[in-house]
């Protein structure tokens, strides 16, 4: 088994970076396990926050949006709006709690 370096909140090396700062910077990991560990300890007994660190030397730029990935988000966002139950398109994402839009659920009056 493979244990990771830990490194404690704003202590990590140079040369290491989170998905998030990979991203902040046009990068992304490209494939490559992380390399170490970043944790954040919290108060009152909570578990630690923890994130992965990848090298920024093995990092590659991210792939740009085509045409047919933006067609895709937008079919995925669609699709989040649309009520099951009577197909409208509701310009607020369906709640998964519900499963159905407010009308249907009888929360807000039809328009």
């Amino acid at each position: 088994m493979n244990v990771l370096p830990v490194y404690r909140w704003r202590l990590a090396p140079d040369g290491l970076a989170t998905r998030r700062q990979l991203r902040a910077r046009g990068l992304r990991p490209g494939g490559h396990d992380p390399v170490a560990m970043l944790e954040r300890p919290r108060r009152r007994g909570r578990p630690a926050l923890v994130a992965h660190l990848y090298r920024l030397d093995l990092a590659v730029p991210v792939r740009p949006m085509t045409p047919g990935r933006w067609r895709a988000v937008h079919a995925a966002l669609a699709a989040r709006r649309t009520c099951p139950s009577c197909r409208a398109v509701r310009e607020y994402c369906i709640p998964v709690s519900v499963g159905v839009c407010n009308v249907c659920a009888g929360f807000a009056p039809a328009a």
